[in-house]
């Protein structure tokens, strides 16, 4: 198998994750650092390492949803000491990694996983997950100003998908908007509402495609079921 999927099923990280490893010179393959992605890895004959430790592909595979709550960093260290989303989970000798972005600020629905497949699915723009949001705005948007959400922020050079974006409550100088968006760039949504002139207040994650937060109370886990780990792998197949 391709070095990348190999690694990515030592829970190293997603494929795209892990391609980072190799072109870093992180990995060695019968001990020379290996810097080409194209590279076959016969499991059964090659020896792998990560920073000198020999690695192998896991079998147990664990997939999860957190209720983040704010001010805990999505990362296993901060160097300011801040708290971190692996506080509130228990040691599962496994190498767990969250499955896209939910910054310092935001909260609700957080995936985490043992399974770089798996993630890959989840975080690849060409599949296209919707991911649901709850979106508390400084300003009162108008019609115009939500249109251009809903066709696409330039950031950077590049324009967002088209979102779908509705609007739940009007209050006081302030907008409480529902956002479906099909992409995960970093601080995505405070970027395109700061493009049109509003400034987020609160964001919380309510959804990822089929698979809802629900009622898990904040700063708690559970195991994905089954049947939802299956319907995220196949979502787009489903729809296609």
């Amino acid at each position: 198998m391709r070095i990348n999927k190999f690694l990515a099923k030592c829970n190293l990280g997603s494929r795209r994750a892990v391609e980072e490893l190799v072109k870093n010179g992180e990995i060695a393959v019968n001990g020379n650092l290996c810097f080409d992605l194209t590279t076959q890895i016969d499991p059964e004959n090659d020896e792998v390492e990560f920073k000198g430790k020999k690695i192998l592909p896991k079998n147990e595979k664990i997939y999860l949803m957190l209720n983040k709550p704010k001010k805990y960093l999505v990362a296993h260290q901060d160097a300011f000491d801040r708290k971190t989303v692996y506080e509130l989970l228990p040691d599962f000798d496994v190498h767990l990694f969250a499955v896209g972005r939910l910054d310092y600020m935001s909260e609700g629905l957080l995936l985490l996983t043992s399974d770089g497949d798996f993630a890959n699915k989840i975080i690849h723009p060409r599949y296209k997950l919707p991911k649901v949001y709850k979106v508390l705005v400084k300003g009162n948007l108008d019609n115009e100003q939500l249109q251009k959400l809903r066709d696409g922020i330039v950031i950077e050079g590049k324009k967002t998908q088209p979102a779908i974006v509705f609007v739940k409550n009007r209050s006081q100088g302030k907008i409480q908007l529902r956002m479906t968006i099909f992409e995960g760039r970093k601080r995505q949504i405070r970027r395109m509402i700061g493009k049109i002139d509003g400034e987020v207040l609160e964001l919380k994650r309510l959804q990822i495609a089929d698979v809802k937060l629900g009622k898990l109370p904040t700063g708690m886990w559970r195991m994905l079921k089954p049947n939802e780990v299956l319907s995220l792998m196949n979502y787009k197949k489903k729809r296609d």
